[in-house]
């Protein structure tokens, strides 16, 4: 039997190394040409993937020994074996792929510890712009560039106007019909889910709506960034995301809120979406 994993700096400290160490070998591929293959789900992968995300796993099972890592290009774990595991490693080498491959600078490393189906730990690593987003249960979020450390807070919208992280493609008037029109709206298009979190966490954008398909490993290091500076993630009937507890490892439609606290039944048609 694997005894728990003790939450603590440093352990935090070397996941952290981690997502920076594979945020450094995408960069060997990033500044060369190199081809893509699409999934059975129609979306890219790259050599860069397979490559960062078998580091990931080797690194933190260096790391934490019997503790299991999932991973978006290892997910084929049979849900009867993982619906027994209590804590487990949970990680996107590559979030966004096709902003990676477009050479853009939003694509970043995810890096979450899930323990009783909650995350406890959360990294999102920004390659190029060497940006670390890192939080812990109980132990606050911090941003981290250029050894300038700071914590993070989010706070209610303010001045009537309503940030909203989304895609690159998505359209507005898909956004906008789920929300209510007494506000003003201002869209802030950027790839990468785990990095339009991040804009939420350290108040950039007040909430981050998705729709279309992403996975479990999109979420779990946002979602506990989120909880720590007073955010939070629901689907769009309102309710909490779940990890590890169904068959299907895909996350359904769902949106960030900077700031829990704040009456976001106003603004959100969370009802009309319960037809």
């Amino acid at each position: 039997m694997t005894h728990a994993i003790l939450l603590s700096e440093p352990l935090l400290n070397a996941a952290l190394s981690i997502a920076k160490r594979a945020g450094e070998k995408l960069l060997t591929f990033y500044y060369r040409d190199i081809e893509s293959e699409l999934k059975h789900d129609n979306t890219p992968v790259t050599e860069a993937d397979l490559a960062v995300s078998r580091f990931l796993e080797d690194e933190l099972q260096a790391l934490t020994p019997g503790i299991p890592v999932l991973s978006e290009e290892s997910q084929t774990i049979d849900f009867a074996e993982r619906r027994q595991w209590t804590q487990y490693w949970l990680v996107d080498p590559l979030d966004g792929t096709q902003q990676f491959l477009e050479k853009t600078d939003q694509f970043s490393v995810l890096i979450a510890l899930v323990q009783h189906n909650q995350p406890t730990l959360g990294i999102v690593y920004s390659p190029v712009s060497r940006l670390a987003f890192y939080a812990m249960d109980k132990f606050g979020a911090y941003k981290q560039q250029n050894g300038v450390i700071s914590r993070l807070q989010t706070q209610p919208p303010s001045d009537n106007v309503i940030r909203i992280a989304v895609g690159k493609n998505v359209r507005r008037q898909q956004v906008m019909a789920m929300f209510h029109d007494q506000f003003d709206y201002q869209l802030i298009r950027y790839g990468s889910s785990g990095l339009k979190g991040a804009l939420v966490a350290e108040g950039r954008s007040d909430c981050y709506i998705r729709l279309g398909k992403t996975g479990e490993w999109d979420t779990a290091a946002v979602e506990c960034i989120l909880r720590e500076t007073g955010g939070k993630i629901v689907d769009l009937y309102g309710n909490a995301l779940t990890y590890n507890q169904r068959e299907t490892l895909i996350n359904p439609d769902f949106i960030m809120l900077g700031n829990a606290a704040f009456p976001w039944q106003k603004v959100v048609r969370f009802q009309q979406l319960l037809k």
